[in-house]
């Protein structure tokens, strides 16, 4: 009699499980084939998009990696959601309970949250753009990529960085590169008993024989203090942003040679680099050319 009884509860399980496996197994297959065939296209949507915007060129860079983390992160949205109702989830439901979670977990990360909308600003106002030599909170770099959630930026000396949107929108930042023009400063110190004219006539033509060196604002030379048995002279040079560690380095080796021609009375003591070398645009432009 037991053993009768075992017997039905084994096929009436056995009939349930075929039943299921009638109604739902077609329905898992289908979900997997969403899954598998959406997942293929949207790659292939992503690697399209890319080569559409590579040749876009009226669209901003800098909106380029945005616009495809958008339309892949939608895409497959669309297709999980599809799969999901293929085994008879409810796709209102679902998305009430994704809604809940997304608040729950704003709520979590706000920090996250926190740098979307510096990435936001950061689009909106454009402090500055991809190529571009800034200086924010200590650490400087050229923008490679801006994302919603970090900005990518490459060191003069060719490291990455990566930097959370909050840390840039929250800080002063310096933008070495947006503006059309660049001072390079030289200070340099003469013997006191040097002619103070036939100096500054020969910084001037170091200046004006100096490539990339602008011509207008003119350069100018003025003492900047005297004492110590030595006369401090400011050369003032002009140039573009992306040659200016290109223009000190030249002015400072045709100072030296220039003055150590006059003789003794003119010889320098010291010539120094006004602006720091990690600020130089164009030592990132020359580690760039040689990776």
């Amino acid at each position: 009699m037991e053993t009768d009884i075992n017997a039905q509860h084994i096929t009436h399980f056995a009939d349930l499980a075929w039943s299921w496996m009638v109604v739902f197994l077609p329905r898992f297959l289908a979900a997997a084939a969403i899954l598998i065939v959406g997942f293929i296209v949207v790659g292939w949507a992503d690697r399209a998009l890319r080569r559409v915007l590579a040749h876009a060129h009226h669209v901003d860079v800098a909106l380029k990696p945005i616009l495809i983390s958008l339309v892949r992160y939608t895409a497959l949205i669309f297709v999980i959601i599809g799969a999901l109702s293929q085994i008879g989830i409810q796709t209102t439901s679902l998305l009430a309970v994704i809604g809940a979670a997304g608040l729950a977990i704003g709520l979590a990360l706000q920090g996250t949250l926190s740098n979307i909308a510096a990435g936001i600003m950061l689009l909106w106002l454009r402090p500055f753009q991809i190529g571009d030599f800034i200086e924010v909170g200590g650490q400087s770099g050229a923008v490679e990529e801006i994302g919603l959630f970090v900005c990518e930026l490459r060191t003069y000396d060719g490291l990455f960085l990566f930097v959370p949107n909050s840390a840039i929108w929250n800080a002063a930042l310096k933008n070495y590169t947006r503006n059309g023009g660049r001072l390079v400063t030289v200070n340099v110190a003469v013997p006191i008993a040097a002619d103070l004219d036939r100096a500054r006539q020969t910084l001037l033509d170091v200046a004006a024989r100096t490539p990339s060196a602008r011509h207008e604002p003119a350069p100018a030379v003025f003492v900047d203090n005297v004492g110590g048995g030595v006369m401090v002279l400011n050369l003032m040079v002009w140039t573009t942003p992306q040659g200016a560690g290109t223009v000190e380095r030249a002015i400072v080796e045709g100072v030296k040679r220039a003055l150590e021609a006059l003789g003794d009375k003119f010889a320098p003591s010291q010539i120094v680099r006004v602006t720091p070398p990690d600020t130089d645009p164009s030592r990132y432009l020359e580690g760039r050319e040689a990776a």
